[in-house]
């Protein structure tokens, strides 16, 4: 009669047991699930109202947008005409007009309810009011998109029709190639092909020559396209004007590598603003703060886009990711064992090839330390 309650309380007891030891080894857990109870049991009370606040304010924005195109289509609107995002603002975008009398023209649209997210680059369908306003009715299929993950990890457009990809990089702050190498697999992976831009070569000096020679002679060996200039001296300025005519450009790179200083010089009164390198942590303050899209005088389009200090790459696999590395593709599939990690396998064809110096090994450590970035079900 007492062989229930017996078990009941083996029962139990493994499972105290078992809690115990979890936080032995895990000491953090315990500490994990009181914080998490104590937000719960503070946002109980609050998470309706938070809830309810956001829920009303989206619902008003979504109210005035809509409310606004209604409008629009209810009057007297122009006839559908191609155009050209460049520049996005939250619920609306600045689109310039491709076709007709207003070629060339500029107009402030709102965007319909069903149209996926828009980036600068994006080419649309668009009918013109009669207040100096429109309304986008379509988007044209994108020939490529440059995405990166936002904080939430979802993938997130930055720039559209993009077939040219600048990566900026200067002495200062102090090139990371890893970051280079991220924007490099960036590129591969979009089918967009990268340009490699040392800007501020007045700065080289005798402390930082011998570290940036020996990081661009591994890019020349792979022959990437390179080159090296000064927007604030103008060497090497006339040599990129002929990279970037007849192409739709997008420059890349973290903050205080002087991207907004290159687009004052490529395209004077333009006057996109320059912020110094913060005193403290030798890194470039933010300046440019919405892509926008430029016209170069001989053709194509530059797409300048905030500066970043570090690239996700959290939507790529690891297929991916080797595949970016331009110099792995002959030797991807040659390994002893199919599943090769090319760490300490035996016959592993990229670590032969690190051996032999035909792998650099900056390289090698920019993959392995994506890789180690990359989510845990990737690898």
């Amino acid at each position: 009669m007492y062989l229930p309650s017996v078990i009941k309380s083996a029962r139990a007891l493994r499972m105290l047991n078992s809690r115990r030891f979890q936080l032995l080894t895990h000491p953090q857990a315990g500490i994990h699930e009181q914080t998490s109870l104590s937000k719960r049991q503070l946002t109980r009370r609050q998470s309706w109202r938070i809830d309810k606040v956001q829920g009303e304010r989206a619902a008003r924005a979504a109210k005035r947008e809509s409310k606004a195109v209604d409008e629009l289509e209810g009057g007297d609107l122009g006839p559908e005409q191609t155009g050209l995002v460049i520049a996005h603002f939250g619920v609306q975008v600045e689109v310039e007009a491709l076709e007709g009398e207003t070629s060339g023209e500029i107009m402030r649209c709102h965007l319909r309810a069903n149209l996926p997210q828009l980036v600068t680059g994006d080419r649309v369908v668009w009918r013109a009011g009669n207040q100096g306003t429109g309304v986008i009715v379509a988007q044209l299929p994108r020939i490529s998109e440059l995405c990166r993950p936002d904080t939430r990890n979802q993938l997130k457009p930055v720039a559209a029709n993009v077939n040219l990809i600048i990566i900026v990089f200067a002495p200062l702050p102090h090139p990371h190639a890893n970051l280079i190498d991220r924007y490099l697999v960036a590129a591969e992976h979009s089918g967009i092909r990268p340009l490699l831009l040392l800007n501020k070569a007045d700065l080289v000096d005798e402390e930082n020559a011998a570290a940036l020679e020996r990081l661009l002679n591994t890019y020349r060996q792979l022959d990437y396209p390179l080159l090296e200039v000064s927007a604030h001296q103008g060497d090497g300025m006339e040599q990129l004007r002929q990279q970037l005519d007849g192409h739709i450009s997008v420059f890349v790179g973290q903050s205080g590598v002087g991207k907004s200083s290159l687009v004052n010089s490529l395209l004077p009164g333009i006057d996109t603003r320059v912020g110094p390198l913060s005193e403290l942590t030798g890194k470039g303050t933010h300046t440019t703060t919405t892509a926008r899209l430029f016209h170069f005088p001989g053709g194509g389009e530059l797409i300048d886009s905030p500066g970043i200090r570090e690239f996700g790459l959290g939507h790529v696999s690891r297929d991916d990711v080797e595949a970016g590395f331009i110099e792995f593709r002959e030797l991807l599939g040659t390994c002893r064992f199919r599943d090769c990690k090319h760490d300490r396998e035996p016959g592993c064809a990229l670590l032969k090839a690190l051996e032999d110096g035909l792998i650099q090994p900056q390289r090698m450590a920019s993959y392995r330390h994506i890789l180690a970035s990359l989510p845990q079900p990737e690898y």
